[in-house]
């Protein structure tokens, strides 16, 4: 090998950027190779065209199905936003499912409620206060965090389950279906307007609510990387010691990044519940999924908002597979079962991080050793 092609594959390694790619790739490619050898051991007759059609995800329904993989995502790139924004502060926002919940009650909330409000705004209104509403729910963990040092995992654990008990009383109390079990139908004016997707992606539950997402995602990148309140938060969660030493109020930020990642989650919660496609608050003892899920498209992203952008494409893309991967012999249970080994893995994306840095700077290393001789 000439001496510029390794200077150049060592400038590549050297790269974060790379770094950072690889790694998920590589999660993602673990994942799936997991997810065959569970298709192999259950049905190994339909394994290798159901795997085909997970791997083609959204595709396998043409247009359609590219529809539902944008309204899929939609939420998770919100909650993977509440959970990266927390990770850039050095905070575990592991309550991002009680936000999302409490949210989603505010924008239906207003919804039914105001319907008064012209149709232009009707919508816009009901998302912000699913916006309002997620942040002050956060706003008691970042406070207890900040205050008095409480472990923001266990209280916001704590909140999900208080926020998900709430929001079936206020449902009950204020918005309830008693035939249904479940919060009344969205009026037209408050729903969500399609913005020219549910005509492109006819037959699909797509509408503008991903567009808001990708305005989110920029929002929230240009807040990190170009403001000096960005970088304070970034400066916290890499060193809190320093960064007080420095005179940044750590306090002031651990409760305002818990706060705008509340607010992310709600806003998640708005836009799937203002969808307009016949969804519905159940009144169920059961935690929201899409906060969770938030987590692993954080982690696969590496809590980068463009990289989170991309890895809630590719949950909701498998997801929609998984639905199209029922034409074959295999149980639903099983279907789950692939999709969560993919999200597992993808957990695993900031570990082979570390491990591609650490390969790259032995390279790197050998290389300048074998200069100098």
């Amino acid at each position: 090998m000439s001496s510029n092609l390794k200077d150049k594959l060592a400038n590549i390694l050297e790269k974060e950027g790379f770094i950072n790619v690889f790694s998920s790739f590589l999660a993602i490619v673990i994942g799936l190779l997991l997810g065959l050898i569970i298709l192999l051991v259950s049905n190994i007759g339909d394994a290798f065209p159901a795997f085909m059609t997970i791997l083609s995800g959204g595709f396998s329904g043409g247009m359609r199905g590219i529809g539902q993989v944008i309204y899929t995502a939609t939420p998770l790139i919100l909650t993977g936003l509440s959970v990266g924004f927390a990770f850039k502060n050095g905070l575990f926002n592991i309550g991002a499912s009680g936000q999302f919940i409490i949210g989603a009650y505010a924008a239906v909330l207003v919804a039914i409620k105001c319907t008064f409000l012209p149709p232009a705004i009707h919508w816009v209104i009901a998302l912000l206060a699913s916006f309002i509403a997620g942040g002050l729910w956060a706003y008691l963990p970042g406070l207890l965090k900040a205050r008095f040092n409480v472990n923001e995992v266990i209280s916001s654990i704590m909140m999900n389950y208080i926020g998900m008990y709430l929001a079936n009383y206020l449902v009950t109390l204020t918005v309830y279906d008693m035939l249904k079990n479940q919060s009344q139908n969205i009026p037209p004016s408050a729903t969500l307007p399609g913005m020219g997707l549910d005509v492109l992606f006819r037959g699909s539950s797509a509408n503008g609510g991903f567009f808001v997402a990708v305005i989110v995602v920029i929002i929230v990148y240009i807040i990190l990387s170009k403001t000096t309140f960005g970088f304070e938060l970034k400066a916290c969660g890499l060193n809190k010691d320093a960064s007080r030493y420095a005179g940044i109020n750590e306090k002031r930020n651990i409760v305002l990044s818990m706060v705008i990642a509340g607010a992310l989650a709600g806003l998640g919660g708005g836009l799937l519940y203002l969808s307009g496609i016949g969804k519905h608050i159940e009144v169920v003892d059961v935690l929201a999924e899409e906060g969770f899920m938030g987590i692993p498209i954080a982690l696969l992203g590496l809590s980068h908002p463009i990289g989170i952008l991309i890895a809630g494409l590719f949950i909701a893309h498998i997801t929609v597979g998984g639905f199209y991967m029922q034409v074959y012999d295999f149980t639903p249970e099983i279907i789950e079962m692939i999709i969560a080994s993919i999200i597992y893995f993808s957990a695993f994306a900031l570990l082979f991080k570390s491990i591609v840095g650490f390969i790259s700077k032995k390279i790197n290393k050998n290389q300048e050793t074998n200069a100098n001789e």
